[in-house]
């Protein structure tokens, strides 16, 4: 049987335990749309959300032999319900980074990498909470033990429970919490639990009627302030509708060019999502935004579904053009749908074509349905991870496009030899494997690598490598880059010839793609300084590999 005082100091470990890994769990989420989701990111988080365990543990031991009381305890729990209060107008304030830039690189001249930048963020928004909530336990264990020939069985109820808390809460974040209530409600609803539990048992409620009346209508108060906060936040800063627009009066001509309002925002349970409206400026056409995280990840006319503003995608569109020249090809399997820009565009082009498209997040499917016009086409969709749908695939496709890599989250299981293995058993011998690599194309070593182990895979001279900005590597420093593969001998000479024809008919006279020789690929991969090695999925080292990559897009230079 357990008894009051050990129930007590159990319930207190437990919701302790619970909110510190809610935190945990959603700082992932907070870090997203300023430095991405990487290894780098959450060796940061758990790093730093345990050193401030460790040193709360310390301090809060010290705590409790000085002040051993529940008052001490109602302290500590109110102190960490404010303290998970401040993580989300912390990380909109550092989050940019800006705060480095004038503290670090424009006072003293030093440039600041992203992984300096990621802990350091991760410190200021992180390192408080988790340090306030690891004073609890020690305090909780020294208000409890009152005979020392049980201490062992006592201490051991309490970490018992403090684990389960643990567990629960990450299952109940990672599951539910996240795509239910979003990462700032829920942060909310932790500073709500912990301080309405700092009254409960910091001992408030053992005084006066008169006091106790106080107290329940502070509570009461507290409740309503905050539940205010989070039906504001709700309704004002995370609008969810789509204004309905008549296309017919042209309203969009008369958006001014600073334009820009953001009509969905959710996040999901792989990404936080978020659809902005603007004027391209560039273009002077109405675009429609899709933001994933941190990364724009496609820009969509909502009427033309044949635009294109990225350079990769019309990339892509030659390829695919000049291989329809030769013979038709009905058969399009997409590796990340995005913002399905081009299986739209391709849905147009090609009528006849099946087009079938595999993304892990629904949601990302749902808000293309609704908002980039993927509603009114024939494009399927298969909403499981690209590796389970390949794996289990009993058909063969023309074209295979990988388009789910960007430059700082790139899932490592589609990268490996033995993925490429299973895109190949799923190609026609004539078929195109087209895959999108973003990377410091001189320093950096992901690119080498991916080439190399498709090399592997395929015979090495189907392998090429095309660029949107100058037929020589050495004089790119940072590309988007596309990676054909095929098992049929890919006639480099019949594509550059196609290019020429295609270029005379457009009025701008440009041809997107520009081929690295096969001769010119051969000595850039021999030239690297480290040499590019097959990445299997015993030995993927992503993260440290378009590290390059980090420092090249979010280094803060002295101006």
């Amino acid at each position: 049987m357990l008894n009051r005082e050990v129930v007590k100091a159990s319930t207190v470990a437990f919701i302790a335990s619970f909110c510190t890994l809610v935190i945990e769990l959603v700082a992932g989420r907070i870090m997203a749309p300023y430095v991405g989701v990487s290894l780098y990111t959450w060796t940061s988080i758990i790093g730093v959300v345990l050193a401030g365990i460790s040193l709360g543990a310390y301090l809060g031991g010290l705590l409790a032999d000085r002040l051993p009381s529940y008052g001490t305890l109602g302290v500590l729990l109110a102190l960490s319900g404010l303290s998970a209060l401040t993580i989300a107008p912390l990380a909109d304030v550092v989050g940019d980074g800006s705060f480095l830039k004038e503290l670090v690189t424009d006072a003293y001249g030093f440039e600041v990498s992203l992984m300096v930048r990621i802990l350091v963020i991760t410190t200021t928004v992180f390192f408080v909470p988790a340090l306030i909530l690891g004073m609890i336990s020690p305090v909780v264990v020294k208000l409890t033990v009152k005979n020392l020939d049980k201490t062992g069985n006592v201490v051991g109820k309490i970490y018992a429970f403090s684990t389960l808390g643990s567990i629960l809460g990450t299952f109940a974040t990672g599951f539910f919490l996240i795509e239910w209530l979003g990462t700032r409600t829920i942060l909310y609803g932790v500073a709500a639990v912990l301080m309405l539990s700092a009254p409960i048992f910091g001992g408030v409620f053992a005084g006066s009627p008169n006091r106790r009346k106080v107290v329940a209508a502070s509570l009461i108060l507290l409740v309503i302030v905050l539940g205010g906060l989070i039906t504001f936040r709700d309704l004002v800063a995370r609008p969810l509708t789509l204004t309905e627009y008549d296309h017919d009066k042209g309203y969009y001509q008369d958006y001014p060019e600073s334009y820009r309002k953001t009509i969905f925002f959710k996040e999901s349970d792989y990404y936080t999502i978020k659809v902005v409206e603007e004027w391209d400026s560039y273009h002077h056409v109405p675009i429609r935004t899709l933001l994933l995280d941190h990364l724009v990840h496609s820009y969509t006319h909502p009427t033309d579904p044949l635009f294109l503003k990225y350079h990769y995608l019309k990339i892509y569109d030659e390829l695919v053009a000049w291989q329809m020249e030769e013979r038709p090809r009905d058969k399009f399997l997409f590796i990340g749908g995005g913002g399905y820009t081009l299986p739209r565009c391709f849905d147009t082009k090609y009528p006849d074509a099946r087009i079938d498209v595999v993304e892990i997040d629904p949601w990302v499917t749902h808000v293309a349905e609704k908002f980039l016009g993927i509603d009114k086409t024939k494009v399927r969709t298969f909403n499981m991870d690209a590796r389970w749908y390949v794996m289990n695939c009993k058909e063969q496709y023309d074209f295979i496009f990988g388009d789910a890599f960007n430059d700082l989250s790139i899932p490592y299981h589609l990268t490996t030899k033995e993925f490429d293995e299973q895109l190949k058993r799923i190609l026609k011998p004539d078929g195109l494997l087209m895959a999108l690599v973003i990377d410091n194309v001189r320093a950096g070593l992901f690119l080498p690598c991916y080439i190399r182990t498709l090399q592997e895979v395929f015979p090495p001279d189907n392998v090429i490598l095309i660029t949107s900005s100058t037929g020589d590597p050495d004089e790119i420093e940072h590309d988007t880059c596309i990676v054909v593969a095929s098992q049929k001998h890919i006639d480099l000479d019949s594509f550059d010839a196609f290019l020429d024809r295609l270029a005379k008919e457009r009025e701008d006279g440009v041809r997107y793609s520009n081929v690295v020789s096969r001769e010119r690929l051969a000595r850039y991969l021999r030239e690297r300084k480290v040499k590019p090695f097959v990445l299997t999925d015993d030995h993927v080292p992503v993260d440290n590999l378009v590290a390059p990559m980090f420092d090249q897009r979010f280094r803060f230079r002295k101006e």
